[in-house]
């Protein structure tokens, strides 16, 4: 088998997200997925991996992998690694489809049938037109489109906090994440936060459990926008609540910074998911003590490098969690990969895009019951770009043939 051509293809309606299908000369496919910086991956996919790739036996994932490899200074979750990720999870994918098996039997079988969820509460239109993750680019205007508007988690942790926690056990989820703090005026630079700022940030956290006790497990986001000072403040603020995790408290490659704050806080940390590469990741584990790190596979390098990374973590005894708040394709390769590995506690997801938008974008999404999250049937990744998406008005879809 060889792979004749590259395709990607992304929507301006889902500005963040960019799919590459790989295609072979025996008729199969496979799918990929990566976000932000779309236009940017889109370039280098087609000006940099599809020379590297075309032609190859897309079955020598590890070769190919390294021959998409970029030049070390260009490693992290750039747009070079973000572009590799997406075409190693089409690999991948070509993987499971040739053995007629899922991808979780091709990575050493499933430890479990399925792993319980946490609920990212953001918005449908959440980060939806930039990678500019800032209050601004939140979506809370909101786009026209009213499919997700049951599920505006984020106006909901802000203004009716208990009520969204309570429908999310109705719902059968113990755990949610939430970032007021982005809203502080201190926010913007980082450098402190105000105490009016640390109690309202703190409110609906407190609402939460003065409503549902520790039925709720709680995790805080922080964005990585926070100073070291401003961070020891925040995180030491919410001892009290008895946190989940903190994550991203502060940018996670300031290694020294990261471990002075785990010292002073008994918050647990998180975080990760902006770094690529297995050399940051052990960093992040062995000199930044983080108690759980977090990776995105379509960012840091594809399922190659996450599931080195889930044994880098098991090896020093940490769990692992898989980012998702950006795609279907992402959110079913990472849920594939928690069924694998055996230090994952739990998968994110986000219900304002899963039930919002993610089931017009593919054939099928990984299934969920009372809280609990499944791979879908077949083989590879078990799902395909919904038919014809991209002939759709506003598809960019450019294809390099061998």
């Amino acid at each position: 088998m060889k792979i004749t051509a590259v395709e990607t293809l992304r929507l301006k309606r889902h500005a963040t997200l960019i799919w590459v299908r790989l295609h072979t000369d025996e008729g199969l496919t496979g799918l990929g997925e990566s976000w932000f910086g779309t236009a940017a991956i889109e370039a280098d996919v087609h000006d940099r991996i599809a020379p590297a790739i075309l032609g190859q036996d897309p079955s020598r994932i590890e070769h190919l992998h390294a021959a998409m490899r970029p030049y070390v200074g260009f490693y992290g979750t750039s747009t070079e690694i973000r572009a590799l990720s997406a075409a190693d999870v089409a690999l991948w994918d070509i993987a499971g489809k040739v053995s007629g098996r899922p991808l979780c039997d091709l990575l050493g079988g499933r430890t479990r049938d399925r792993v319980r969820l946490y609920n990212t509460c953001a918005g449908p239109d959440y980060v939806s037109q930039s990678s500019d993750v800032r209050p601004g680019n939140f979506g809370l205007g909101g786009s026209g489109d009213t499919a997700g508007t049951r599920y505006e988690d984020l106006t909901g942790f802000m203004e009716r906090p208990a009520e969204v926690a309570a429908e999310l056990l109705d719902m059968g989820i113990g755990a949610m994440k939430i970032w007021p703090f982005d809203f502080a005026e201190g926010a913007a630079d980082g450098v402190g936060i105000s105490v009016a700022d640390l109690k309202r940030g703190l409110k609906p956290f407190e609402e939460i459990r003065a409503a549902h006790g520790d039925r709720m497990r709680l995790k805080a986001e922080l964005h990585g926008i926070w100073g070291l000072g401003a961070a020891k403040t925040i995180c030491r603020a919410l001892e009290p609540i008895g946190m989940d995790w903190v994550e991203d408290p502060i940018w996670m490659d300031r290694i020294q910074d990261l471990r002075e704050l785990m010292e002073a806080t008994a918050a647990p940390l998180a975080g990760g998911e902006t770094l690529g590469g297995l050399g940051q990741i052990r960093e992040l584990i062995e000199l930044g003590g983080i108690a759980t790190p977090i990776i995105d596979v379509t960012w840091g390098g594809g399922i190659t490098f996450a599931r080195k990374a889930a044994g880098l973590a098991e090896a020093a005894a940490r769990p692992i969690a898989f980012h998702d708040c950006s795609g279907p394709v992402t959110l079913a390769v990472s849920t594939h990969l928690a069924l694998a590995a055996p230090n994952i506690v739990e998968q994110e997801f986000t219900r304002a895009f899963y039930y919002g938008w993610y089931h017009r974008l593919v054939t099928q999404l990984p299934p969920i019951e009372n809280g609990m999250i499944t791979v879908p049937d077949g083989p590879g990744l078990g799902l395909e770009l919904a038919e014809g998406l991209e002939r759709a008005e506003d598809a960019i879809s450019i294809v390099t043939r061998l």
